[in-house]
């Protein structure tokens, strides 16, 4: 089995646990935890494709583990003593990961995505996974789409052209593979991605009506049992079986309609004014 480090490598690109977390070695607790939270909102599973979850996951575990090493003085310290870490009691993680998360983090909400994802776009941290996705992926936008957050094909233009200047500068070397890449694949990117918002789109609108289903079965509810107060009402105050004129539940439920001409309601209510006005012998 992959030590923690070797996963990191494989998911980010790096062993470096502070580069990943891009902080320095005497940075403090909240510094770590705000890391910790950026770099996990980027990785949560909630806001991945389905098909993307299992990936997503190991990631957001890979993440918990580092966080749980830097937050321990003693394993932290082996860490910046021989470069190691301590997987004894990676049992001890098990499937806690994400509860360990809540219990540092209010639930993600998809205002927290999207307030997210502006502050991400055009931001220096976006800049640096775009050079980590280039470098790691040896120029292969495939690649770059499944490692910088929030990248569409919409973006190509102005992360090719970041690129570009990352290439003229000599920051990055120049991989053929990104400056010659062949139309048809650019093409079945687009094409990919156009299915993939048709079906979140077909889910999204599922929930809706799902949601909107069960709000209609619950009105309907609401109202039985707002027409049964009303009958047990109208039986306590017009129900006598001792008179002519009892109120019959049975024959209202049967012919309940307000503006009926035989509706019993208005027969009871002639009745009783036929009654008040009769003079007396």
């Amino acid at each position: 089995m992959p030590s923690t480090l070797e996963l990191c490598e494989n998911f980010y690109g790096t062993k470096n646990i502070y580069e990943l977390f891009a902080i320095t070695k005497n940075a403090s607790e909240n510094d770590i935890k705000k890391a910790y939270y950026r770099l996990s909102l980027i990785v949560h599973p909630d806001r991945v494709k389905e098909e993307d979850k299992i990936e997503a996951t190991e990631k957001f575990k890979v993440l918990s583990k580092i966080h749980s090493v830097l937050s321990d003085k003693d394993k932290r310290a082996l860490y910046d003593e021989k470069g190691i870490i301590d997987e004894d009691d990676e049992d001890s993680l098990g499937t806690n990961w994400l509860a360990m998360w809540q219990q540092f983090f209010k639930p993600i909400t998809t205002e927290d995505i999207s307030k997210f994802e502006k502050e991400f776009i055009g931001s220096e941290l976006e800049r640096g996974d775009i050079k980590k996705a280039y470098l790691n992926g040896k120029g292969s936008m495939d690649y770059m789409h499944n490692c910088v957050p929030f990248m569409s094909c919409e973006d190509e233009p102005r992360i090719i052209s970041i690129v570009k200047e990352m290439i003229a500068s000599g920051e990055v070397p120049e991989f053929k593979t990104f400056t010659e890449e062949p139309e048809y694949k650019k093409e079945r990117r687009r094409k990919k991605e156009a299915r993939e918002a048709r079906k979140a789109e077909s889910i999204k609108k599922q929930m809706e009506d799902n949601n909107l289903e069960q709000q209609i079965l619950q009105r309907q509810a609401e109202r039985a049992q707002d027409f049964d107060s009303l009958i047990e009402k109208l039986a306590l105050k017009y129900g006598d079986d001792n008179t002519d004129d009892a109120f019959d539940i049975d024959e209202y439920t049967a012919r309940k309609k307000p503006g009926a001409k035989n509706s019993p309601l208005k027969r009871l209510s002639n009745k009783r004014i036929t009654k008040r006005n009769k003079p007396t012998s």
